[in-house]
């Protein structure tokens, strides 16, 4: 019996007429759609795009999967694009469940599957590619959608987003997922600007209420005051009253700290703390005592004894990750069934069976499927991208209960957990450890709670010396954060878009952009506030005006006056601290001065001239005893030695004997001496360095004297508007330079990398070169450099193994500070190449130093010689214990090498070497980087 009232009916069938794909959709689903979802589907039936931001595990895929419906049910194409690999395959994998493996697509850069289907998931760079190139692939494309479009905020990736945005066709409707930000309207209006009727949708509130808890020790603790009502339920606001009981704890531990930072009294030793980084050390706060941190085999157990599992703990380190399983394990837990222990082995023996036994030692495939076994998992870059695969999969399926990750997992990969646990509330940010931001925050915890499994969510934070709960409820309660574009242009970008388009409305596109939006608004406030200095400004000058003559032109010439006697005076007083500086550089240990001035002026000894980069600062000892660091304002005129005194070597300026000691002497030597004459300090207007001052100040008078508004009566009542109009205007031009500053930055930084094309010639006017035809093809961050050295022929007589080893200089980047001695490089011809793409980019950067432009990072060989092992068939084995890295970086950078080799493939016209660059991408895809289904992420 349906209980809905008529009036509920006939809004449904109402509904249903108005939107009929959208009410067909519907009927695809368990569970009914959020309000959000469905105006959202609403508009895209409408034609117009959308823009949905909303929380992590709110369902804004929805919203793209109608898309994909809407394009099918029109006979027409959808993208479906996203920001790494990992997750391309995982909506691959569900679309094709839906939709049946012949109409739904994969293009990754690593995979090719079905290209040409009606349905196609794919990498952004890889869209972005199909664009510039003008691929066949795009004809009939109705619907693109952009999942995690805040992405391009990334710096290092973010600028392809909108090159996307940008030069999709205008037939094509863009649907735009996001995570929420504070500025989604602002984002959402740029959209509507570049491609035509959009509309933005924000949804705050999350379709599972998250629950926010301190664990101090053994107990768990709710981060909010139990009184209110919202923040207790799952719902926090800013301004969320805070637990006392968490303020009382912080305020006892910060206590308990400044006590055990003092010093022990004497004759005891201060007691050290026990236990290591995860393993719990300190004390409980049952009765006042410091807190102490939990193990993480502690924290895992707590969890499965709350019902709070399954469970993702993030920790901001690989090691630590991989540390945490161990922990684990060595203390024997065991979170899963006989019956979920089978199903696991037979899930993961499946996927790795293709996985040869070498490499599955090299990999520790053993400890990792006991991890498994037991319900415990790491999830990071650092791992063979099919071991992580198998990791998404059993978590999704409920079989692995605790995960240990890094930050990377909340990149969008659908892994929703019932509880978020985070070890510390800082991280490295590759330069230092900084707080997380409330947009992080947001993001780790927003995986807690699955909808449709869990009533409720729950994040968790491990008790550290010095957490604040304040802060902490900043964090939690703050939903948004801004999006701020990233997007610069980049040489193949420009070349790309001057054959496309020619240079001026490559600029146009440009100016386009989401960053000259950002840009542009922020001028509209300095915009305003000239307005007002302009309206000023002409108020003031006709205040000023003289009926005698041009008063403004009498004005300046008395600012004239001013600033020539200033300029004089200066630079009097620089001669004069030049010659102070001479003086005292002269001084050497045992010269008797006489200190004209200051504190300590009169008779000393110098003991160390203290000459250095910045100024001299002599150390002297006077006759009051006084041992001081004198400095120039002590020496307003130069010094010259009036005598010469021993100074012991041993000397001591801090033993008060030796000090007087040497003031006796000092004070003798003295008794007879006369002091020296000062030089004579000149007049105001005479200097011994005349450089003209006193010429041009009179010339200037007597121009001012003869014009005709000297002699007017209200001269200094003119004067006065006439000051103030100058002030002004100073300040006036200042908005003026901070407004031409922000104007037109994209399309200057284009002609900018545009003049550094055009002197290589690369670019000719609206032309692109032979030369500038390779670098179309070259997508590398190195584009430039792998360009230059395709063109002077340094890798025209490699082997293919050698190719691959020399090519590894441009995609590998170290990820910290290896061996002082540098990274071990191959001799040979593989030496040689990369020494001469090293002078190529010294000189690259050169020229980009001339021209104020920084795109291009040094090559880094520290992966040649793994690289060339590797295309030589050794054992992974070897190859990873000799560099120290991960199976997950090893496959990453290889196949990112095996990449470049294609785009080299495709840039040359020399048929040997693309036949060499193909073979070396067929060397460098064996093992596990060709048994990789997916890549993985930074």
């Amino acid at each position: 019996m349906n209980d809905e009232s008529p009036s509920a009916r006939y809004a449904a069938f109402r509904a249903s007429q108005e939107h009929p794909r959208l009410h067909a959709f519907e009927e695809l689903y368990p569970f009914g759609l959020d309000d959000f979802q469905r105006r959202a589907c609403a508009e895209l039936e409408d034609g117009r795009g959308v823009l949905v931001a909303a929380p992590t595990g709110s369902g804004k895929t929805i919203v793209g999967e109608f898309a994909v419906h809407l394009a099918l049910a029109e006979g027409r194409k959808c993208f479906y694009t996203t920001p790494i690999k990992a997750l391309s395959n995982q909506k691959y994998s569900d679309l094709a469940d839906r939709y049946g493996a012949d109409r739904v697509g994969l293009l990754t850069g690593d995979n090719a599957v079905n290209s040409e289907a009606p349905v196609v998931v794919m990498t952004t760079e890889v869209l972005r590619n199909m664009l510039y190139a003008g691929s066949r692939t795009l004809a009939d494309l109705g619907y693109v959608v952009m999942d995690e479009v805040h992405y391009l905020a990334d710096r290092s990736r973010g600028a392809v987003w909108e090159e996307v945005i940008i030069h999709l066709p205008e037939s094509v409707v863009v649907a735009s997922l996001s995570a929420t930000v504070s500025n989604a309207e602002e984002f959402g209006e740029w959209l509507e600007t570049v491609r035509g009727a959009t509309t933005t949708i924000v949804e705050e509130k999350r379709p599972v209420p998250l629950f926010q808890h301190v664990l101090v020790g053994k107990h768990l603790h709710d981060l909010f005051h139990a009184g209110d009502v919202a923040a207790s339920a799952g719902f926090a606001y800013d301004g969320a009253k805070v637990n006392p009981h968490l303020l009382r704890i912080a305020r006892d531990d910060w206590a308990s700290s400044r006590i055990r930072d003092r010093r022990p009294p004497k004759g005891t030793r201060r007691s050290r703390p026990e236990g290591g980084a995860g393993q719990g050390r300190g004390r409980d706060t049952g009765n006042g005592r410091r807190p102490w941190s939990p193990s993480r085999a502690d924290v895992v157990q707590r969890l499965e004894r709350e019902h709070l599992l399954p469970a993702i703990t993030f920790i901001f380190s690989r090691a630590g990750c991989d540390a945490a399983v161990q922990q684990c394990l060595d203390a024997e837990i065991e979170l899963t069934s006989p019956e979920e222990r089978e199903a696991i082995r037979a899930y993961v023996e499946d996927k790795l069976a293709d996985l040869p036994a070498a490499d599955r030692r090299a990999l520790r495939y053993h400890d990792f499927l006991e991890g498994l076994l037991r319900g415990v998992a790491a999830h990071h870059a650092g791992m063979l991208p099919t071991f992580k695969e198998c990791v998404e999969e059993l978590f999704l399926r409920g079989l692995c209960k605790a995960v240990f990750a890094t930050e990377t997992l909340a990149l969008g990969i659908n892994m929703p957990a019932r509880t978020v646990v985070l070890e510390k509330l800082t991280k490295w940010n590759g330069e230092t450890h900084a707080d997380i931001t409330p947009g992080e925050y947001t993001q780790l915890t927003g995986r807690a709670g699955r909808r449709g499994l869990d009533v409720e969510g729950h994040a968790v934070v491990l008790w550290q010396q010095g957490l604040n709960p304040t802060d902490l409820a900043g964090l939690a309660s703050t939903r948004t954060y801004p999006l701020r574009s990233s997007f610069r242009p980049s040489y193949n970008m420009a070349v790309n878009l001057v054959h496309r388009f020619g240079r001026d409305r490559a600029r146009q596109l440009l100016e386009s952009s989401f960053a000259q939006f950002q840009a542009d608004k922020a001028v509209v406030g300095l915009a305003r506030q000239l307005r007002k200095a302009d309206d000023a400004l002409a108020g003031y000058a006709d205040a000023a005006v003289c009926e005698r003559g041009d008063f403004m032109s009498y004005a300046a010439l008395r600012r004239r006056i001013g600033e020539v006697e200033k300029a004089g005076a200066r630079s009097r007083r620089d001669d004069r601290r030049g010659e102070v500086v001479g003086s005292l550089a002269r001084l050497r240990p045992g010269d008797v001065i006489h200190v004209p001035a200051g504190k300590f002026s009169g008779w000393a000894v110098v003991i160390d001239p203290g000459v250095t980069r910045d100024e001299p600062r002599p150390l002297v000892v006077t006759v009051e005893k006084q041992s001081r660091r004198l400095g120039l304002i002590d020496f307003p005129v130069p010094v010259r030695a009036a005598s010469r005194i021993r100074v012991p070597r041993t000397f001591d300026g801090r033993n008060p004997q030796q000090r007087r000691d040497l003031a006796a002497t000092l004070r003798n030597h003295v008794r007879d001496l006369r002091r020296p004459p000062e030089p004579e300090t000149p007049r105001e207007g005479r200097s011994p360095h005349d450089d003209g001052t006193a010429a041009e100040v009179a010339r200037l008078r007597a121009e001012l004297r003869a014009h005709p508004c000297h002699a007017c009566p209200e001269r200094e009542d003119h004067a006065r508007w006439a000051d103030r109009w100058a002030k002004l205007e100073k300040e006036a031009s200042t908005l003026r330079r901070r407004i031409e500053s922000r104007t037109n930055t994209v399309a200057r930084e284009f002609d900018r990398v545009s003049v550094v094309l055009t002197a290589l010639d690369y670019l000719d006017g609206d032309v692109v070169t032979e030369r500038g035809q390779a670098l179309m093809r070259i997508y590398s961050e190195l584009d430039l450099v792998a360009a230059e050295a395709l063109r002077l022929g340094v890798w025209d007589d490699l082997a293919p193994d050698e190719l691959a080893a020399a090519l590894s200089a441009l995609v590998f980047e170290s990820r910290r500070t290896e061996d002082p001695r540098g990274p071990r490089v191959p001799g040979g011809a593989v030496g040689d190449a990369i020494s001469v793409v090293r002078r190529l980019w010294r000189d690259l950067s050169a020229l980009e130093r001339q021209h104020k432009v920084e795109h291009l990072r040094e090559p880094d060989a520290g992966f040649a010689w793994a690289a060339l092992g590797w295309a030589r068939g050794e054992d992974l084995d070897d190859l990873l214990r000799e560099t120290g890295m991960t199976a997950g970086d090893f496959v990453r950078v290889a196949k990112q090498l095996l990449d470049l080799t294609d785009q080299i493939a495709v840039a040359t016209d020399d048929p040997a070497l693309r036949r060499t660059a193909r073979a070396a991408g067929d060397l460098v895809n064996r093992g596990v980087v060709a048994y990789s289904a997916v890549g993985s992420q930074a």
